[in-house]
Protein backbone atom coordinates (compact mmCIF):
# COMPACT_ATOMS: atom_id res chain seq x y z
CA UNK A 1 0.00 0.00 0.00
CA UNK A 2 0.99 3.46 -1.05
CA UNK A 3 2.61 5.56 2.40
CA UNK A 4 1.31 8.89 2.63
CA UNK A 5 -1.92 10.08 3.46
CA UNK A 6 -3.41 10.84 -0.75
CA UNK A 7 -5.03 7.86 -1.27
CA UNK A 8 -6.99 9.03 -4.50
CA UNK A 9 -5.07 8.03 -7.60
CA UNK A 10 -5.95 11.18 -9.66
CA UNK A 11 -4.87 13.06 -7.23
CA UNK A 12 -1.60 11.94 -6.75
CA UNK A 13 -0.85 11.86 -10.46
CA UNK A 14 -1.95 15.32 -10.92
CA UNK A 15 0.74 16.77 -8.15
CA UNK A 16 3.35 14.15 -9.94
CA UNK A 17 2.58 15.62 -13.48
CA UNK A 18 3.38 19.30 -12.28
CA UNK A 19 6.77 20.79 -13.57
CA UNK A 20 8.18 24.00 -11.86
CA UNK A 21 6.06 27.14 -12.65
CA UNK A 22 2.99 25.31 -12.97
CA UNK A 23 -0.48 26.28 -11.88
CA UNK A 24 -2.23 24.20 -9.71
CA UNK A 25 -5.67 25.72 -8.46
CA UNK A 26 -7.81 24.00 -5.35
CA UNK A 27 -11.18 25.41 -6.23
CA UNK A 28 -14.41 25.11 -4.12
CA UNK A 29 -17.79 23.13 -5.71
CA UNK A 30 -18.96 25.86 -7.94
CA UNK A 31 -15.84 27.18 -9.53
CA UNK A 32 -16.20 27.75 -13.33
CA UNK A 33 -13.20 24.79 -14.16
CA UNK A 34 -12.85 25.05 -17.96
CA UNK A 35 -12.91 21.47 -20.18
CA UNK A 36 -10.13 21.88 -22.59
CA UNK A 37 -6.82 20.32 -21.70
CA UNK A 38 -6.65 20.54 -18.53
CA UNK A 39 -6.01 17.91 -15.81
CA UNK A 40 -9.40 17.75 -13.42
CA UNK A 41 -9.34 15.73 -10.23
CA UNK A 42 -13.35 16.18 -8.82
CA UNK A 43 -13.13 15.29 -5.47
CA UNK A 44 -16.49 16.62 -3.74
CA UNK A 45 -18.77 14.21 -2.63
CA UNK A 46 -21.51 16.77 -1.00
CA UNK A 47 -21.27 20.32 0.05
CA UNK A 48 -18.23 20.91 1.92
CA UNK A 49 -16.81 17.21 1.96
CA UNK A 50 -14.35 17.44 1.40
CA UNK A 51 -13.42 21.26 2.62
CA UNK A 52 -11.28 23.28 0.59
CA UNK A 53 -8.52 23.28 3.97
CA UNK A 54 -9.20 19.84 4.00
CA UNK A 55 -7.51 19.66 0.35
CA UNK A 56 -5.12 22.18 1.09
CA UNK A 57 -3.72 19.97 4.19
CA UNK A 58 -3.41 16.72 1.81
CA UNK A 59 -2.22 18.99 -1.33
CA UNK A 60 0.91 20.73 1.09
CA UNK A 61 1.86 17.35 2.60
CA UNK A 62 2.86 16.13 -0.81
CA UNK A 63 3.56 19.24 -3.22
CA UNK A 64 6.23 21.86 -3.34
CA UNK A 65 5.06 25.12 -4.01
CA UNK A 66 6.91 28.97 -4.41
CA UNK A 67 3.39 31.09 -4.74
CA UNK A 68 0.22 30.85 -3.21
CA UNK A 69 -2.71 33.05 -4.54
CA UNK A 70 -6.38 33.96 -3.58
CA UNK A 71 -9.03 36.84 -4.10
CA UNK A 72 -8.76 39.57 -1.86
CA UNK A 73 -12.53 38.99 -1.25
CA UNK A 74 -11.05 36.09 0.13
CA UNK A 75 -9.41 37.82 2.85
CA UNK A 76 -11.68 41.12 3.49
CA UNK A 77 -14.63 38.96 3.21
CA UNK A 78 -13.89 35.47 4.62
CA UNK A 79 -11.42 35.84 6.76
CA UNK A 80 -12.04 33.06 9.25
CA UNK A 81 -10.97 30.60 6.61
CA UNK A 82 -8.31 33.33 5.36
CA UNK A 83 -6.83 32.75 8.45
CA UNK A 84 -7.16 29.55 8.24
CA UNK A 85 -5.03 29.16 4.89
CA UNK A 86 -2.66 31.51 6.74
CA UNK A 87 -1.62 29.11 9.72
CA UNK A 88 -1.66 26.61 6.91
CA UNK A 89 0.95 27.92 4.39
CA UNK A 90 4.00 28.50 5.49
CA UNK A 91 6.78 28.32 2.28
CA UNK A 92 5.51 32.09 1.25
CA UNK A 93 3.18 34.69 1.70
CA UNK A 94 -0.13 34.22 0.09
CA UNK A 95 -0.41 37.03 -2.31
CA UNK A 96 -4.03 38.73 -2.78
CA UNK A 97 -5.88 39.36 -6.38
CA UNK A 98 -9.05 40.47 -7.62
CA UNK A 99 -11.10 37.63 -7.65
CA UNK A 100 -11.74 38.32 -11.51
CA UNK A 101 -8.11 37.16 -11.75
CA UNK A 102 -8.46 34.34 -10.00
CA UNK A 103 -11.41 33.34 -12.11
CA UNK A 104 -9.57 34.94 -15.19
CA UNK A 105 -6.39 34.85 -15.58
CA UNK A 106 -5.06 32.28 -13.19
CA UNK A 107 -8.00 29.77 -14.17
CA UNK A 108 -6.43 29.93 -17.91
CA UNK A 109 -3.45 29.45 -16.73
CA UNK A 110 -3.75 26.67 -14.76
CA UNK A 111 -2.45 22.59 -15.80
CA UNK A 112 -4.97 21.44 -12.93
CA UNK A 113 -7.74 21.82 -10.73
CA UNK A 114 -8.18 20.01 -8.21
CA UNK A 115 -12.25 20.57 -6.68
CA UNK A 116 -13.57 19.63 -3.35
CA UNK A 117 -16.92 20.02 -2.13
CA UNK A 118 -16.43 23.22 -0.65
CA UNK A 119 -19.04 26.20 -0.26
CA UNK A 120 -16.43 28.72 0.47
CA UNK A 121 -17.01 31.93 -0.52
CA UNK A 122 -13.90 33.04 -2.53
CA UNK A 123 -12.39 29.47 -1.56
CA UNK A 124 -10.74 28.90 -4.38
CA UNK A 125 -6.64 28.47 -3.85
CA UNK A 126 -3.79 29.12 -6.81
CA UNK A 127 -0.82 26.82 -6.05
CA UNK A 128 2.58 27.92 -8.46
CA UNK A 129 4.82 24.76 -8.28
CA UNK A 130 8.24 25.04 -6.63
CA UNK A 131 11.45 22.83 -7.30
CA UNK A 132 13.04 20.92 -4.42
CA UNK A 133 15.66 23.99 -3.13
CA UNK A 134 17.61 22.15 -1.02
CA UNK A 135 18.29 19.01 -3.43
CA UNK A 136 19.13 21.78 -6.26
CA UNK A 137 20.80 23.66 -4.34
CA UNK A 138 22.92 21.38 -2.23
CA UNK A 139 25.17 19.76 -4.42
CA UNK A 140 28.71 20.99 -4.25
CA UNK A 141 30.49 23.70 -6.45
CA UNK A 142 26.32 25.05 -6.74
CA UNK A 143 25.96 28.94 -6.10
CA UNK A 144 22.29 29.44 -4.46
CA UNK A 145 21.34 32.88 -5.96
CA UNK A 146 20.00 35.23 -3.69
CA UNK A 147 16.19 35.09 -4.59
CA UNK A 148 16.31 31.41 -3.52
CA UNK A 149 18.30 31.54 -0.20
CA UNK A 150 14.90 31.33 1.92
CA UNK A 151 13.71 28.37 0.00
CA UNK A 152 17.02 26.28 0.30
CA UNK A 153 16.43 27.14 3.84
CA UNK A 154 13.19 25.76 4.37
CA UNK A 155 12.78 23.16 6.77
CA UNK A 156 9.17 21.17 6.23
CA UNK A 157 6.75 20.92 9.24
CA UNK A 158 6.94 17.39 11.36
Amino acid sequence: MKKGKILNRAFNSAIAEMGHGDILLVCDAGFPIPRNGVTIVDLAITQDLPGVLTVVDLLIGDFIYERVIVAEENKLHNPVFHQGLKERIDRCDIETVPHTDVIGKWRDSAKVFIRSGGLEPWGNIVFVSGIDAPAYFGKKGVTVPDYYNERVSYKEKQ
